[in-house]
């Protein structure tokens, strides 16, 4: 490494022999690339966290095309006045539905659900149930005829011990024929029971990972509702609107913000510290320098405490700008994973500037002038330097070959962004010192005492210290079997007050248990019909996981051929014997006078007779009947492991001819990317740790040195890895992010003190702690700072990400103050301690 850094030596001259030049020069660039940075936007659509060849990806791109957003915005009017609460729905449906997005040139909305002419479906409910609904039918009504017969056999005894058994089934199957009931035969209005809500569903044209769409969808209907003043039309009257669809986005932007505020906290902080820390540092060594040079006051030094954040500062800025212009030309957009990477190169890109600086004015303390004091911390603390951040680079690199995007646009953006922060601290930097010092902006004094060396004494305890580790890290090391992954993302969800009060408002009757259903698109007819009958087959064989709670198509309810019709219509027949049988001729119970009603069909329906409301859910953006199935979910899909396996049993099915044809949902594309993220992480970070090991064996040229130099960040990852068991903080979605820094940071820490004790050389561990372990100590802590806002957040996520980050970060130093130095004394001892300066 010693080889690449001298190679660099005459531009690195240049930054100090001509540092206008050079800084004009950079800032220049920076302002180019910045045209470009500023134009980054954050892309919030999940499906593009996946590369574009995913089945998922391509059937949920086809289904906002022919069919649109695969999820209802609900709008709730309520007032005292059920006739004021239609008319003002009327208006409102009938404006809504002409609301344009110029973005995507087209409509916001392509179709709603209000009113519904129920007067035909009371007479031909029948018709149009599935066959498995018609069963459950005959099997309610058969039902009740044993029940019937029963009573009224004298000599009949309930031998059952439980009283409540009978009337427990009774119930059970009265519930499911009111729920098929109310799904071929709802309300006329979607009213509560007392009328005072009514409550309609808007067919976004966009889909619900779209999320800039659906916030200037909610903005544009936000405004059609004030304007259309709805207490003009009753003064009671409320509107809300949004449902589970506004909490969606409410999440992600509950997410973003609480990124920006705590990590602009934490920032804030890291920029504080870092003034203070050099503040410190600098006067420290200026008062114990000679009396007679001692000619600045205290308040000239308070004066000059913003001058690290500019000689660190401006670096870090220009390589950040540098990298996102970049950026904007590989990628054009960031996404969820990559729009937090400003902060997290800015904490690892300032470690750089601190190491540089830090020892930088230790040799100008110890009497150098500002050409040999940068000379030299270029020639070694530069080659920690630059060691440390191309290990880190190449292990970020390595994630680009990952497919799940999340992580290779995040290898490349921080690999780069790492890459850029070391050029700029080790050619900018310079030239902002040597113009600060020309206008004795930099206040150092010859400090006597660090002409020799001191403290040239072993390190206490170090067999002790050595001992304890390598125990506490086998401890570790056995626990990691119970390290456990967080699938429930419910879990990884704040509380959303506004969906709460929304919920209040509404009231109960309205929450449906068919949610977050998934689309299969087929290319005809017959094609529609054999999905149908395969996920139901499914659906009634899977005794293992299953998942699949109602498939509807509308070839399953709507006859088309003569044969089938004469199917459905001889199914009615026989429900309609059994409704006159003898033992339930009389019965005028509502569901059998339903019954009666709905099973009168005789003749087949035409297709023009079938209400809006029944062929909505089926049509097109186009307003043609779709070929498509839609799939219902038994299981929660918050729960990743339930998601993944619907995805598992939906997300293909093969037909008799060997086509293959795969299901369209946000939550399908979630359950591949979870997946992904699942297979990809073990591979990604085995990788990453062998690159930074060949690396540093190729930096340090000595396999001993680089095992000691890995030791803080192998020892704190599995120290990291036991207390996660022990306090039972599991990984999840969010806080996996947070694996390459810790490496980075507990790599960084290794690198450094083990190059610098190569140079100080044997017995001057406590000069290397006393140096190095506090640019270390200060770089790790500012990482921590930056991460440690989260930590106030209400995102139990995000929190997540705070937490492990702050706990792995803390660990390595940890690691790296005791055990390395400890582990070094221990084999000074031993005396199998050799220096080979050439690797360095």
């Amino acid at each position: 490494m010693k080889k690449i850094i001298s190679f660099f030596k005459p531009l690195f001259r240049i930054s100090y022999n001509y540092p206008v030049i050079v800084l004009i020069v950079s800032i220049l660039i920076a302002f180019f690339a910045a045209q470009f940075a500023i134009k980054l936007k954050v892309d919030t659509d999940i499906a593009n966290l996946l590369p574009e060849n995913y089945h998922s990806v391509q059937a949920l791109n086809r289904l906002k095309e022919t069919v649109g957003g695969e999820l209802a915005m609900d709008v709730a009017i309520k007032s005292d006045d059920f006739e004021a609460n239609k008319r003002f729905t009327e208006d409102l449906l009938n404006k809504a539905i002409t609301l344009y997005d110029k973005r995507t040139k087209d409509h916001f909305f392509k179709k709603y659900d209000f009113k519904r002419d129920t007067r035909v479906l009371e007479e031909n409910a029948l018709y149009l149930a599935t066959p498995e609904e018609l069963s459950q039918v005959k099997d309610y009504l058969t039902k009740k005829i044993e029940e019937v017969k029963l009573e009224a056999n004298p000599f009949y005894f309930d031998l059952e011990d439980d009283e409540d058994s009978d009337t427990k089934t009774e119930e059970v199957s009265s519930i499911d024929f009111e729920d098929s009931y109310a799904n071929l035969v709802p309300r006329e209005y979607p009213i509560n029971a007392d009328s005072s809500v009514m409550i309609v569903d808007l067919y976004p044209t966009g889909s619900k990972s779209d999320i800039r769409f659906l916030k200037d969808m909610f903005s544009t209907f936000d405004s059609l509702v004030v304007a259309m003043n709805p207490t003009s039309y009753h003064p009671s009257i409320e509107v809300k609107f949004g449902g589970r669809l506004k909490r969606h986005v409410s999440e992600l932007e509950s997410i973003m913000n609480d990124v920006f505020s705590s990590f602009g906290l934490g920032i804030s902080s890291v920029l504080l510290l870092v003034m203070l820390y050099f503040f410190i540092k600098k006067y420290v060594n200026y008062r114990k320098g000679s009396l007679d040079d001692q000619t600045h006051s205290f308040f000239q030094h308070v004066l000059r405490m913003p001058v690290p954040l500019l000689i660190i500062g401006v670096p870090l800025l220009l390589s950040l700008i540098y990298t996102f212009g970049i950026t904007y030309f590989m990628f054009g957009v960031l996404n969820t994973m990559t729009s937090v990477l400003f902060v997290i190169l800015f904490g690892m890109g300032i470690d750089y500037g601190i190491h540089f600086y830090a020892r930088y004015l230790e040799l100008r303390s110890a009497g150098y002038s500002v050409i040999e004091a940068l000379d030299d911390t270029f020639e070694n603390t530069g080659v920690a330097i630059a060691t440390s951040a191309l290990t880190t680079a190449a292990a970020m690199y390595v994630l680009v070959y990952a497919d799940f995007r999340g992580f290779s646009e995040f290898g490349f953006i921080s690999g780069t962004g790492i890459i850029l922060a070391l050029f700029t601290m080790l050619f900018v930097l310079p030239s902002i010192v040597v113009l600060l010092e020309r206008y004795n902006l930099i206040l150092v004094n010859h400090n006597e005492e660090n002409d020799s060396k001191q403290n040239l004494t072993k390190f206490p305890f170090s067999r002790t210290i050595v001992s304890f580790a390598i125990l506490l890290s086998i401890a570790s090391i056995y626990l990691f079997n119970g390290i456990q992954f967080e699938y429930n993302f419910g879990k990884l969800e704040p509380e959303f007050p506004e969906y709460n009060k929304y919920r209040e408002f509404v009231g109960g009757g309205f929450e449906s248990s068919l949610r977050n259903p998934a689309y299969i698109l087929a290319d005809s007819r017959e094609e529609v019909i054999e999905i149908t009958q395969i996920l139901k087959h499914k659906m009634e064989t899977d005794s293992i996981i299953p998942t699949i709670k109602k498939v509807d198509a509308l070839p399953d309810r709507f006859p088309v051929t003569d044969l089938e019709k004469q199917e459905k219509l001889s199914s009615i027949a026989d429900i309609r014997t059994l409704i006159k049988d003898p033992f339930l001729i009389n019965n005028t119970s509502d569901a059998i006078n339903k019954l009666r009603k709905a099973s009168k069909s005789v003749a087949p329906l035409a297709m023009d007779s079938l209400p809006d409301f029944i062929k909505t859910k089926f049509l097109t953006k186009s307003g043609e009947i779709g070929n498509f199935v839609i799939v219902y979910p038994s299981v929660g899909l918050s729960d990743g492991r339930l998601s993944i396996a619907f995805k598992d049993d939906v997300g293909k099915v093969t037909l008799k001819n060997g086509k293959e044809v795969y299901a369209a949902s946000t939550s399908i594309v979630a359950a591949d990317m979870l997946d992904l993220m699942m297979k990809e992480s073990p591979y990604m970070v085995s990788a990453t740790l062998i690159i930074i090991f060949m690396l540093m064996l190729f930096a340090f040229r000595s396999l001993r040195w680089t095992f000691i130099a890995l030791l803080p960040l192998l020892i704190g990852l599995a120290w990291t890895f036991g207390l996660m068991v022990i306090l039972g903080i599991p990984l999840n979605f969010y806080n996996l992010i947070v694996l390459p820094a810790i490496l980075g940071i507990g790599e960084d820490n290794g690198v450094h003190l083990a190059a610098r004790y190569i140079e100080e050389g044997k017995m001057s561990m406590w000069n290397v702690l006393s140096s190095t372990g506090q640019h270390i100590s200060i770089g790790s802590i500012t990482t921590m700072l930056g991460y440690m806002g989260l930590l106030f957040t209400h995102h139990p996520g995000l929190y997540s990400i705070g937490l492990l980050a702050v706990l792995g970060i803390g660990m390595t130093l940890l690691t790296s103050l005791t055990v390395l130095p400890a582990l070094i004394q221990f084999l000074e001892n031993k005396n199998w301690i050799h220096f080979d300066r050439k690797g360095m």
